[in-house]
């Protein structure tokens, strides 16, 4: 009966996470460390919750206009233009989605035709390219591991094509937690704008930047009409299960996104909305506290992994490593398997960030101190006994 089925679904395959994850549950009943998880170790602030518990009392629980609520979209609107200097309409500009990965979703299924190529910085999070498959274009990969993980304006011209229409811009960056400077995005950008480009330019991790400012590519010099922002409050203000994403987008684009949006999903939750609208309205303090625990867990991380023998980047942003392990005869999923079956310690294997990824394994820091220290301390004796130092 599989003939039924698209082809471009049954040529998706599992993410290497879950794969990954699905054969090391049996090992995850025993004493296992895992450092894998990409999300928040926090509660979502209780003043959020009591948020969502309102909405629910005053039975704010129909659908909402396509876009999202006004309010929230305001919010949004001021949101970025305070912290991002980027100015967006909000009854025209802004689209409330059902997280980030929806975002990117009717992105790519607005812009993208059967034969389109889309340039993704390698490694990259696995989410975007069965999205473009799906959409019938296809995913090139550049490869950043000998540029510090940050794709450069001349790799990037390396890579255009007369079937090129987008570049991913993921900042920072999910397994790596690269990111740019403005110098460096003023030096993408002229290339994108010479080449006729669009960019999706995945900011969810841009309350989480340690040293100095996030810098969004759509606040350049006329780069606002050809950028589609995505970001939300699932990784800021550690609300991953409220599943509240949103696309900033110039009119003529966001348009003809919210039709994709609304025979998608009519709307995204409404209870999550009014949370949504109290996160941004209450203020940075919650975020702010949040991410100076991370950067003392980011500094505490490179120290240790540093001590163990990894030369290793330090991230400008987000709550990743990815370190390169010193192993030729095995591949990353393989040497995962032994760190959990051997060191008791879970790791991302790199292959599931794309090819480029091979040899190197994603180590979250979203955990407590204890937990931190306890992994590191098995990743250490785990290279010792298997002589990788």
């Amino acid at each position: 009966m599989e003939h039924f089925i698209n082809p471009l679904v049954k040529d998706i395959e599992i993410s290497g996470i879950r794969k990954f994850f699905n054969m090391v549950a049996e090992e995850q009943e025993g004493d296992i460390i895992s450092l894998t998880i990409g999300q928040p170790d926090f509660h979502t602030p209780e003043y959020i919750k009591q948020a969502a518990v309102e909405a629910l009392a005053r039975n704010k629980t129909t659908y909402t206009p396509n876009a999202g609520i006004i309010e929230l979209r305001k919010a949004i609107s001021s949101f970025n233009e305070t912290n991002y200097a980027i100015s967006y309409d909000p009854g025209e500009e802004i689209i409330v989605t059902t997280g980030a990965s929806q975002a990117i979703d009717i992105t790519f299924r607005t812009i993208l035709l059967p034969g389109d190529e889309v340039i993704l910085p390698g490694p990259v999070y696995p989410g975007y390219e069965p999205l473009i498959r799906l959409a019938g274009a296809t995913p090139v990969y550049a490869d950043t591991t000998g540029t510090g993980f940050k794709l450069t304006a001349e790799v990037l011209k390396g890579m255009i094509t007369d079937k090129t229409k987008c570049v991913v811009l993921p900042y920072p960056s999910n397994p790596t937690g690269a990111s740019f400077s403005a110098a460096e995005l003023n030096e993408l950008a002229a290339v994108i704008r010479n080449n006729d480009l669009l960019v999706l330019a995945d900011e969810i991790y841009s309350e989480l930047v340690f040293d100095g400012k996030h810098v969004s590519i759509a606040s350049l010099e006329r780069m606002k009409e050809r950028t589609i922002v995505v970001n939300g409050v699932s990784k800021s203000h550690a609300m991953t299960g409220f599943r509240i994403g949103y696309t900033l987008a110039p009119k003529w684009l966001s348009r003809h996104m919210v039709k994709v949006h609304q025979y998608n999903v009519s709307c995204a939750s409404s209870v999550s909305q009014y949370a949504a609208l109290e996160a941004l309205r209450a203020g940075s303090e919650a975020t702010w506290k949040m991410r100076e625990a991370y950067r003392k867990r980011r500094d505490f991380v490179y120290s240790r992994l540093s001590e163990i023998g990894f030369t290793v980047n330090q991230p400008d942003g987000a709550f990743y490593f990815f370190p390169k392990f010193p192993v030729k005869e095995m591949t990353s999923f393989q040497l995962g398997l032994e760190l959990v079956k051997k060191g008791k310690v879970a790791l991302v294997p790199g292959s599931s960030f794309s090819s480029l990824g091979e040899g190197f394994m994603r180590l979250s820091y979203a955990y407590d101190p204890e937990t931190l220290t306890e992994g590191l301390n098995r990743l250490e004796t785990f290279m010792q006994k298997e002589k990788l130092r």
